[in-house]
């Protein structure tokens, strides 16, 4: 898979692709669907089919102060795309000045004259140009202008029961996988994501005590904006970013350590199966479920009795025996 940043240097002779546009954080089903088709359609039509994201966030360059909790890195976002066998994936620098491109000066400067689309691919609630003035409707008007097919994707999502059995929709969507995990819901995460929700960072030296109670932990400095579940205690999947192969089942404990007055909230993973310190290391943790809520204990002796079961609940969460 070729990655460009911005699109002033492409490559020489490039001709036709199909494009699919958006910030895709997360790459949710909803996302998932739409570059599939796009990986489809380029196969059918033989060019490239290419991804077209936005960094940083738009709502940060539009509304300082306003950027989301980014739910997939630039990195990881690169690696599910070319996992569903994208061609190209392009970032494009989200800027002021590109913000206030119309709707057709978007079309005709970035998706014509750049990208030299076939075929655009986006959800049927795409909007694009100047205070998201453009609708899937304006590019299909557009693409018969231009010479491209424009596509509205239905959005994906599933059936609701609610407790007096009126059925809903939920749409699988950034906001609501970012609401899941907010609320700890990493169970309802993982199942728009079509994967556990993961967190990534750089393990960094913590205070010591999970040593001191036999029970060492990786500490995790995590990126600004990061996805962070609510506090507790999960079961999740412990891997190093420099051993993607191979991983190990961790507690992890999300919070500011109550039984110890902690004021600052960490992210603290103790890794089953392991004697080593990770210090330094970019690692990865998968959340697959909540075990418990944050508890202040009245003595480290009771905490330590519950680390007792949270290891004995990780493994049973995740099917692995001792």
């Amino acid at each position: 898979m070729q990655r460009w940043r911005g699109l002033g240097d492409l490559p020489s002779g490039w001709g036709r692709c199909v494009v699919t546009i958006g910030v895709f954080d997360g790459v949710h089903r909803g996302h998932q669907a739409l570059i599939r088709r796009t990986v489809e359609l380029a196969a059918e039509r033989g060019v490239p089919g290419v991804v077209l994201t936005f960094d940083p966030h738009p709502s940060e360059v539009i509304r300082p102060g306003s950027h989301p909790a980014q739910l997939t890195t630039l990195r990881r976002k690169a690696e599910l795309m070319e996992s569903l066998g994208i061609d190209v994936f392009s970032v494009l620098p989200f800027t002021l000045e590109l913000s206030r491109l119309t709707a057709h000066e978007f079309v005709h400067e970035v998706i014509v004259d750049k990208l030299h689309a076939a075929a655009v691919i986006v959800g049927e609630n795409f909007t694009f140009g100047h205070k998201a003035a453009g609708d899937v409707s304006l590019l299909r008007t557009l693409g018969k202008r231009f010479g491209f097919v424009a596509y509205g994707a239905e959005l994906q999502g599933r059936s609701l029961d609610d407790t007096d059995h009126v059925e809903s929709e939920i749409t699988f969507s950034s906001t609501y996988v970012r609401s899941c995990i907010d609320a700890g819901d990493v169970g309802a995460a993982a199942e728009a994501l079509g994967r556990p929700h993961r967190l990534e960072g750089i393990v960094v030296r913590g205070d010591g005590r999970g040593h001191d109670l036999g029970y060492p932990t990786a500490n995790l400095s995590t990126p600004r904006y990061a996805a962070v579940p609510a506090d507790g205690v999960y079961s999740c999947w412990f891997t190093r970013s420099g051993a993607p192969g191979k991983r190990f089942p961790a507690a992890v404990s999300v919070g500011t350590n109550p039984t110890f007055s902690g004021r600052e909230r960490t992210v603290e993973a103790f890794v089953l199966d392991v004697d080593e310190d990770f210090y330094g290391q970019h690692v990865s943790l998968d959340f697959v479920a909540k075990l418990r809520d944050q508890v202040k204990f009245s003595s480290s002796a009771g905490l330590v009795a519950q680390i007792d079961d949270d290891v004995v609940r990780t493994r049973e969460a995740l099917g692995v025996g001792n």
